[in-house]
């Protein structure tokens, strides 16, 4: 007979307080570093409070990972109640948390703990998050439920609008010709996950809804070919975007069996800006095709 089993992640999977009860999924929260200031993701600083502390500091803040010593009380609280663990969290190359995971488990019980690296961030991990709370609910030993999601990862698609390159840009993970060259033309960028890092896909010239509209239409083109079991649409507090996407889908939302808005938490809010909004939905194919410039 199988233990029981427990799902657990990082705060960066995006799927808020009442997707994480719902689906019972366990986060531990990483951090958010002001100066000498370090708040956890989710529990001591949301999101509208960073965006408030940017505009009164002028400055970003940086954020780190777990430390072992979390992740290690983390497992241990699970273990210690008789759970098999399955996690995934941050990408391994977006974050050394994944790595900081693989450590204690090798400390404490290969056997029982099973680390899936979810190669994406947000609701992208949300998504593999979903389905391993089904399969854990159908009865299946954490072995199972990790292989299942190791043959998921690859089929994930992550796609971000971003308003502005100023976030990504403060926080290094853009380059100056990049941000020059988006204000000076006013370019909206298709953020993707390939390969386990965050890429430009295609550029929009415009307005934020040209781009929206331009993201949305290769949703649609996708849509024959998606898992509509689950799909999301996250933002940083882009209500009027996701109300404008949610309408461009409107002919095909009712043939998804879940389709959830929500926001992100303040590590990936703090990389990305406000006004940042994406879709994210797993494919049916097992190659993820390679992303189209649709303007």
């Amino acid at each position: 007979m199988n233990n029981k089993v427990v799902i657990l992640s990082d705060s960066t999977c995006d799927l808020g307080e009442e997707l994480l009860n719902k689906y019972d999924i366990h986060v531990l929260p990483l951090h958010v570093n002001f100066d000498d200031e370090s708040y956890l993701d989710g529990k001591e600083i949301q999101l509208e409070q960073l965006y408030q502390k940017v505009e009164t500091k002028q400055k970003l803040p940086t954020t780190s990972a777990a430390s072992y010593g979390e992740m290690r009380d983390f497992f241990e609280k699970y273990l210690n109640e008789g759970y098999d663990i399955v996690y995934t969290g941050i990408s391994s190359q977006m974050s050394v948390t994944y790595n900081v995971a693989c450590t204690v488990r090798e400390d404490l019980d290969e056997k029982r703990i099973f680390l899936v690296d979810s190669g994406n961030l947000s609701t992208g991990i949300g998504l593999i998050l979903l389905k391993a709370a089904k399969f854990r609910d159908q009865g299946l030993s954490a072995a199972e439920i990790a292989k299942k999601l190791n043959d998921i990862v690859p089929r994930v698609k992550s796609q971000f609008v971003i308003d502005t390159l100023e976030y990504l840009y403060k926080g290094g993970r853009c380059s100056g010709v990049a941000y020059v060259f988006s204000k000076v033309l006013k370019v909206k960028p298709l953020i993707v996950v390939r390969e386990k890092t965050l890429q430009v896909g295609a550029k929009f010239v415009g307005s934020i809804a040209k781009a929206q509209k331009g993201m949305t239409n290769i949703f649609l083109k996708d849509f024959p070919n998606i898992d509509k079991e689950f799909v999301f649409i996250t933002h940083t507090f882009s209500y009027d975007g996701a109300k404008y996407i949610k309408s461009l889908i409107s002919d095909v939302s009712n043939q998804i069996e879940n389709l959830y808005e929500t926001v992100a938490g303040c590590v990936i809010g703090s990389h990305c800006g406000k006004n940042t909004i994406g879709i994210l939905y797993i494919m049916k194919d097992e190659i993820v095709k390679k992303q189209e410039n649709i303007a």
